[in-house]
């Protein structure tokens, strides 16, 4: 194993931790933007009410995407483990 090989493995990595949580990281953004607005429409600068939205939709989306990141942390275990049997 060479810088290579150690650069390849790292940058798969980080792609597949990118991938795999960019359905919680969306919904939070998404649910977190709304919920600005609504208290910028409304005035009402609660500190709970951006909190207890952003995680139940963080909570649902990751049951519903947790086939997807199960799948992405899958290959990413099986390129690994065939680079390891392959020698690098």
């Amino acid at each position: 194993m060479n810088e290579a090989d150690a650069l390849d493995i790292v940058q798969y990595a980080i792609w597949t931790v990118l991938v795999a949580s960019s359905p919680a990281v969306a919904a939070a953004m998404l649910v977190g933007v709304g919920i600005a607005l609504v208290q910028a429409l409304t005035q009402v600068q609660e500190i709970t009410l951006t909190f207890v939205p952003k995680i139940v939709a963080i909570l649902i989306v990751v049951a519903f995407s947790a086939p997807f990141v199960a799948s992405q942390i899958s290959s990413f275990t099986t390129v690994i483990f065939q680079r390891v049997e392959d020698g690098f």
